[in-house]
């Protein structure tokens, strides 16, 4: 017992953290994969969509969890309470909004994705406003640094789904979509339990003044720009093969999605901690772009292992996670891998220039996003040719945001030989 304690007392809290995303992130896996091997292609294409929908609507509660990120940093005293009172109140009102509006369209959404049952919508439109608190939550952890709250928070989440959803699948007669939709529902409400919101008073004294409250603004209306972006090309292509394509196929297709993302998953561990870690070198005006280099670094380095490995033994991979009844998708494996870690590792160029307030490649992320939605409409003849068009969108949002980098450096490099210049007249 002496032992572990002192093995905890050398593993920094950051590592803990890392530990704690990389079981999550397991979890959160396991979670799909047992209901592909338990629900066949067939419902769980429907399944598959509710998880999709989630990471939809993640693009504002990752804006309220960013954006307390941020302003956790830079603000304190009596602004830092103004603000985070601030945020509670968005993400209350965000959240009963877009909840209502779900529940109010449930039919139609029902019938644009070919589900079984509307209720599956209705249920998942009621846990959107926990969602949005749960974000500006763990928003405030990451911020202040507080990585074993934030590991809570991810944990209680993430276990009482996994646990919840198999036993009401396995102890109630409901069609499996209701019982998901459930799940996720009450994993939200765990989600809150290591803070709950007894620290947000949404009638507080403290407020912002404008100039505040229009940096906020600013800074969640670019980040909610990107955060949109990124959901459209890590989400769009289940969403439209749902639509094109047959319960079967889409199933297949969610399959392969899910075993290709690995690398993003594991790549959102690092982005976790590279945006305090940027915003506060930046404040402590040392330099940033080291922390980038070494992130790249890391997901390029994983991006080419699993790229490799589902090339050679793609029907081992499959097999294993899924069964043989999602074998004909594995000739796709390899090629939809390269298309995540494209899309992975310029994810971390994003957030390493959204972190300095700079926005361009949230514009140039938007635009490719927008290209990659537009090529899979007008072709997706079949499954492969998704596949293919996605390749291809990620290869050139690649290319720019390298390209963007050196650009930034090179002006930088230009200002500063200038202000020397200044200096020495």
């Amino acid at each position: 017992m002496t032992s572990v304690k002192l093995v905890l007392k050398k593993v920094s809290p950051q590592q803990m953290f890392m530990i704690s995303a990389i079981l999550v992130n397991g979890g959160n896996y396991l979670y799909n994969l047992l209901l592909g091997r338990i629900l066949g292609p067939g419902a769980f294409a429907d399944a598959a969509l509710l998880v999709t929908l989630l990471l939809v609507l993640s693009f504002i509660g990752m804006t309220f969890q960013l954006a307390t990120t941020k302003f956790a940093v830079v603000y304190s005293g009596d602004v830092w309470i103004a603000f985070k009172n601030t945020m509670y109140r968005y993400a209350a009102f965000f959240g009963i909004t877009f909840g209502v509006l779900i529940i109010l369209f449930s039919s139609q959404l029902q019938d644009i994705f070919q589900t079984r049952s509307s209720l599956i919508f209705v249920l998942f439109g009621l846990a959107v406003p926990l969602y949005f608190l749960m974000s500006v939550n763990r928003g405030r952890f990451q911020g202040r640094q507080e990585f074993g709250k934030l590991a809570a928070t991810y944990q209680t989440e993430m276990w009482s789904r996994l646990l919840l959803t198999f036993i009401a699948l396995w102890l109630l007669p409901f069609e499996s979509g209701i019982v998901i939709a459930l799940g996720i529902g009450l994993s939200f409400c765990f989600g809150l339990f290591p803070s709950g919101i007894k620290m947000a008073n949404f009638r507080s004294n403290f407020h912002l003044t404008s100039t505040q409250l229009r940096e906020v603004w600013v800074f969640i209306g670019l980040t909610a720009g990107y955060e949109l972006t990124q959901i459209i090309i890590n989400n769009s292509d289940i969403l439209l093969v749902k639509h094109y394509f047959d319960n079967y196929k889409a199933g297949l297709y969610s399959s392969l999605a899910l075993i290709g993302r690995v690398v993003y998953f594991v790549a959102w561990m690092f982005v976790m901690l590279l945006m305090p870690t940027v915003i506060q070198k930046q404040k402590d005006g040392e330099p940033t772009k080291p922390v980038l280099l070494r992130y790249v670094l890391l997901i390029g380095a994983l991006s080419a292992t699993i790229v490799i490995a589902c090339s050679l033994m793609p029907e081992f991979i499959i097999t294993v996670m899924f069964g043989e009844s999602y074998l004909p998708i594995s000739g796709l494996l390899w090629k939809y891998a390269l298309a995540t870690s494209l899309f992975a590792v310029s994810n971390i160029f994003a957030y390493y220039f959204l972190s300095l307030n700079q926005y361009i490649p949230v514009i140039l992320s938007g635009v490719l996003g927008l290209s990659q939605v537009f090529l899979i409409t007008f072709f997706h003849s079949d499954l492969a040719m998704v596949v293919h068009v996605q390749i291809l969108a990620m290869l050139i949002l690649l290319f720019a945001q390298i390209l963007f980098f050196f650009a930034s450096n090179k002006t930088s490099a230009s200002r500063r030989d200038n202000d020397i210049n200044t200096k020495e007249v």
